[in-house]
């Protein structure tokens, strides 16, 4: 019986030439990623357990990018950020890029592509639960806990327990009015927020291929949502050109072994899906955007780690071309890279930011900003009942702020359209 791509990777991983589902395995890390928010408490459990003056087990391998809560003057975000450059000096971390340097980048997520540090058949943890994202690259990347962080830490290792997979295929020539984001809304609406528990998500067929980078990292990204694992999708020439572009190191390129075991497989014909929404306050409640004409909304949000990529602001500025929004309309680039992107980036011979600030949005610097809420003058916070329309990844209460606050998920797509019109709108009504 052969193994999956997450099977084979942690094999790898842990000198053995074969793993099931339900073993565990200590395997070797590759890259540990962490932030501002769960660096310091990482830190803090790394120094406490290993000591003080405890070095890392491979500085070359550990990438602190601060990203949330940065844009503010809130004090006790500020002590973050100067909790970790002072580790990063005692450390001599060299993939650090600090706020308000000129190696700044913004949100990790992102940020971890653009430097080359998603790899295919590698495995990268990040105290993050949406580092999930870089299984786009044909790796093993999972969300951890500051204990296990500070583990890697000190050791390289952690101890695993070897996921199922589970198969999404979408087959089929992608409409011009679906994104990445109505896939992966479509199958959290069919399997629930804990569907796949502890499970491998894999994405495959025509249309998953036909993506690009960044439409599959919103594939990957929204694993967590419905409890996964970790979300991969097999390499292929667009994900290995990606990354040579970026990182002369060397990597395995690894596939399914033919006779794969799969704990359970589902076929989507995406000419048969709908541009769909996540009402309030979960991901899995999912309604086609077609419904919810009636639904006004007080703002629309185009930003984070999920949509806000240079593929979503080229989606939404085809739809904001020559309009006006009809409501507040928030434009916040994941990072600095995209930023610059906005500007070189035309449609018709006019730039991506040109078309946002002519149509009346408010362009933010690149971070997290109002998606996991944060300090009160964190860009773009909702602060009282408002209702959202957002490309974001969750809709908890309070997760944008206001407990109050109703958030709606969306494609940029929709979401573009949302703020034309002030209502939740179907992309199909402009294109």
């Amino acid at each position: 019986m052969g193994m999956t791509i997450t099977e084979k990777i942690l094999a790898s991983h842990s000198g053995r030439d074969k793993v099931v589902p339900g073993e565990n395995v200590w395997v070797d890390v590759d890259v540990l990623m962490t932030h501002d928010v769960t660096g310091p408490g990482t830190i803090s459990i790394f120094k406490k357990e290993f000591g003080e003056n405890a070095k890392l087990w491979d500085s070359d391998k550990v990438v602190v990018i601060p990203d949330h809560y940065i844009f503010t003057n809130d004090q006790h975000a500020q002590r973050n950020v100067n909790f970790l450059r002072e580790f990063v000096k005692d450390q001599q971390i060299q993939n650090y890029y600090d706020v308000g340097s000129s190696r700044y980048k913004g949100v990790c997520h992102v940020a971890l592509p653009e430097e080359g540090f998603t790899r295919p058949g590698e495995v990268l943890f990040g105290t993050d639960s949406h580092t999930c994202t870089a299984g786009a690259f044909g790796e093993f990347a999972t969300g951890i806990g500051n204990t296990d962080g500070a583990f890697i830490m000190g050791t390289g290792k952690l101890w695993v327990k070897v996921p199922s997979t589970m198969r999404f295929v979408f087959e089929g020539e992608m409409p011009e009015y679906l994104m990445a984001k109505d896939l992966i809304l479509q199958i959290i609406g069919d399997i629930g927020v804990d569907g796949a528990s502890y499970q491998t998500m894999e994405f495959a067929g025509d249309a998953v291929y036909s993506l690009n980078i960044e439409e599959r990292m919103t594939l990957c990204n929204m694993v967590i949502e419905a409890g996964g694992k970790n979300g991969v999708i097999a390499p292929d020439k667009k994900t290995i050109d990606y990354v040579r572009a970026r990182t002369n190191r060397t990597f395995t390129s690894i596939q399914n072994d033919e006779d794969a075991q799969f704990a359970f497989e589902k076929i989507y014909d995406v000419s048969k899906l709908l541009p769909l929404v996540a009402k309030p306050h979960s991901p899995e409640n999912v309604e086609p955007a077609q419904n919810l004409s009636d639904v006004k909304v007080d703002r629309v949000y185009i930003g984070s780690c999920t949509g806000g990529k240079l593929t979503d602001f080229a989606a939404a500025a085809k739809i904001l071309y020559g309009k006006k929004v009809a409501v507040d309309t928030f434009v916040v680039p994941a990072t600095s890279d995209i930023t610059k992107s906005l500007f070189e980036t035309k449609i018709d011979g006019k730039s991506l930011h040109s078309i946002f600030q002519e149509a009346g949005c408010r362009i933010g610097n690149p971070s997290c900003g109002a998606c996991l809420g944060g300090p009160d003058d964190t860009f773009g916070r909702l602060n009282g009942e408002e209702v959202c329309v957002s490309t974001t990844n969750r809709n908890f209460p309070g997760r944008m702020g206001s407990k109050k606050a109703q958030v709606y998920l969306a494609s940029p797509l929709t979401a573009a359209s949302t703020a034309v019109t002030g209502k939740i709108t179907d992309p199909r009504k402009f294109l």
